[in-house]
């Protein structure tokens, strides 16, 4: 293909120059010479298609490229075309949190041709700002790959999932489409708490596994006894590990040859009738629901009219296409591969989408068994979000709504609060969510906003047996409802699985202790390295519990939680009190052996947010009717004497009493003004 490009070039060349006596204009000149290099550079390497924009389009005049483009995107179809399911090869890769996955996502892009080498293409498939910035990944996202392994065209489609735990749901989804994973380990950190967790819900899926060490270049690097862990806690041959260097590329090109050699094909007939797999959605301003979809067997083209066999609804398919890494469109999607699908007109509400559901085709209906569902990620914690002024209500609503577009985990209801005004109660995964999706709405709408402090759902058995899942803790009932008195109260646990060296396994264990944990197991997985199993509290986990895990081990340790059910506990609603009025955005439900301690740190705290008024302010921490901690802000003082001979007794008490009386009128009928600004302070972390 190059060979006849370079032909046309010369031939193109050789008419330009003919036409005149003279020597080629120097636009020409450059432009041929440009071309010419750009041709040398990209030959080197390259095993996959070319890529518009890339190959074929600096090898033909401006006015072609459009024309170049097209026979592009059909060459590549036809290759595709011609590929049968059994080099089909559907891949992720399994890795804790910062061990390189999209680095080395973004090496295998390059190996087979899909982007070119350079710092414009890092983290390729992390197209969030977040992302990039933290180098986490949030959403799952997918790239098909060409590969010519033995002369022999190869389909492989990888998937890079998140590591984080609050983003499970995101790999759940990840594996059911894949037939293999990467087990990628860190030389230096060896096997963390994630790559334990995510093997398993690899193993689970009955996933090919390939160990990969990466970072093998770092001085801290040590192969040898990450090899060991390895055999040791997964019970893979060490042999079969392939050491890499994503960042340098040491080593990779080893990798796409056990990909397609030890991970088996997709299974699937696309004689059959359509069975389709919906494993993540994102919001399109244009296109309404773009679906991320597997098929399994069948075919699925535009025009087609397919049912959804979790809602009913029926939708008529207005392209299909790949991600390459973009989105490219292709006359048909078979079985075994994994593309987008988007329908016309367009899928409206993202909650449509129901994550795991099955589409098929209106004729095939009853007879397609839908896939064994997903169930729905379940928010964990809950916070209120209010705009710092009031005035901007609209413009957050929508940079809201259009970010709860593109993430269906994030619940969203109304609030109001007398304190901060009109905003909106919102539930997350976790707190590195919260934490993204705060980002994502600074920076994709330049949003502030105001949040409070993380609190997660509570269980209230009634003692006639029904039950009532309570999230705003405003809503909880007072200690003083004699209801409550009779009713069981329970609190959502975790599992949390702590890895450590053994160096700091006493102070993790006092801090679990302190955090009511109740350990489960302790396990010497490695000379220096310590696994930790605690069922803990969510309320303490969201209460910076990583952070305080992370200053006890000084940032060595990892950690990662799966739900554990509910637990009986004495629960309490703490509120905090000015001038005897609760303040709304203030409330909380504690455990009762943590009232008193948080009480306290409330009214000290907020005690240094609130202006001196000219009466008494008094600032109460409360449980029901008991008062658990107490500040005074003393009042301004008019000095009413100044004027007053030393001598003139009965004058001076008079004066006293009369400003006495007056400061008790004031303090009776008197508000107390709290600034928004003070709210804002104290809810800041």
């Amino acid at each position: 293909m190059s060979v006849a490009w370079t032909s046309a070039a010369r031939a193109w060349t050789r008419r330009t120059t003919t036409t005149s006596t003279s020597t080629p204009t120097p636009i020409i000149s450059r432009w041929l010479t440009r071309q010419t290099l750009l041709l040398k550079s990209n030959r080197v390497g390259s095993s996959g298609p070319l890529r518009e924009n890339s190959y074929a389009g600096p090898l033909l005049p401006p006015w072609r490229r459009h024309f170049a483009s097209k026979s592009n995107a059909s060459e590549l179809e036809r290759r595709i075309a011609a590929i049968p399911i059994e080099r089909y090869r559907n891949f992720c890769i399994v890795a804790h949190i910062d061990h390189g996955k999209s680095t080395l996502s973004d090496r295998l892009l390059e190996r087979t041709g899909t982007i070119l080498p350079g710092d414009s293409n890092k983290q390729v498939l992390d197209k969030l700002d977040v992302e990039r910035e933290r180098g986490i990944t949030v959403k799952a996202q997918t790239c098909t790959m060409l590969y010519n392994y033995k002369g022999e065209d190869y389909l492989l489609h990888l998937v890079d999932t998140p590591g984080h735990v609050d983003f499970r749901a995101e790999v759940t989804r990840s594996y059911a489409s894949c037939g293999g994973a990467l087990l990628l380990v860190d030389a230096s950190q060896g096997i963390q708490a994630q790559t334990v967790s995510n093997f398993h819900l690899a193993f689970a899926q009955d996933l090919a596994l390939v160990p990969v060490i990466n970072k093998v270049d770092m001085p801290s690097a040590d192969v040898p006894r990450v090899l060991e862990q390895i055999e040791t806690s997964f019970e893979l041959d060490p042999a079969s590990a392939i050491p890499v260097s994503a960042k340098t590329g040491k080593g990779v090109d080893a990798i796409l040859p056990a990909v397609v050699e030890r991970i088996p094909h997709p299974t699937g007939d696309e004689t059959k009738p359509l069975k389709m797999l919906l494993v993540d959605s994102w919001y399109d301003n244009f296109k309404g629901v773009v679906l991320l979809v597997r098929v399994f067997d069948g075919q699925i083209r535009a025009g087609d009219t397919v049912v959804s066999l979790g809602t009913g609804m029926k939708y008529t398919v207005g392209q299909v296409g790949i991600q390459y890494p973009d989105a490219t469109p292709q006359s048909v999607l078979r079985a075994g591969q994994v593309g987008y699908v988007f329908f016309n007109p367009g899928m409206k509400k993202i909650q449509d989408a129901k994550l795991g559901d099955t589409f098929t085709t209106i004729q095939d209906a009853e007879i397609v068994e839908p896939y064994p569902g997903f169930e729905e990620p379940k928010p964990m914690v809950f916070v209120a979000a209010f705009p710092t002024d009031q005035s901007d209500y609209t413009k957050l609503a929508d940079s809201i709504t259009q970010l709860v577009l593109n993430d269906r985990s994030v619940t969203l209801q109304k609030d109001f609060s007398e304190a901060l005004g009109s905003g909106w109660r919102l539930g997350f995964l976790g707190s590195l969510h919260c934490s993204v999706f705060q980002d994502r709405l600074k920076q994709e709408h330049g949003a502030d906003v105001v949040i409070t402090e993380p609190t997660v759902p509570t269980k209230i058995v009634w003692a006639d047996g029904t039950e009532e899942i309570v999230q705003n803790p405003a809503l909880f009932p007072d200690a003083s409802d004699h209801r409550i008195r009779s009713a069981q109260l329970f609190e959502p646990f975790v599992k949390a699985t702590i890895t450590m060296p053994e160096e700091y396994l006493g102070r993790v264990i006092e801090l679990c202790e302190a955090n009511r944990g109740m350990q489960k197991s302790l396990d010497f997985f490695h000379a220096t390295q310590v696994i930790l199993v605690y069922d803990l509290p969510s309320a303490q986990l969201v209460d910076d519990f990583f952070g305080k895990l992370k200053g006890a081990t000084k940032g060595y340790a990892t950690l990662d939680y799966e739900e554990a059910g509910w637990h009986e506990a004495k629960l309490s609603k703490l509120q905090l009190l000015v001038n005897k009025q609760p303040v709304d955005a203030i409330c909380r439900v504690v455990h009762h052996t943590q009232v008193d301690r948080l009480g306290r740190h409330w009214v000290t705290k907020f005690k240094e947010h609130v202006d001196r008024q000219m009466f008494e302010v008094v600032i109460q921490a409360t449980v029901g009717n008991r008062i658990v901690a107490r500040e005074t802000i003393k009042p301004f003082r008019k000095d009413v004497l100044a004027k007053l001979h030393a001598a003139d007794v009965s004058r001076r008490r008079k004066l006293l009493e009369k400003q006495k009386e007056g400061r008790k009128r004031l303090r009776a009928v008197g508000n107390v003004v709290i600034e928004q600004s003070a709210f804002q302070k104290f809810l800041a972390k």
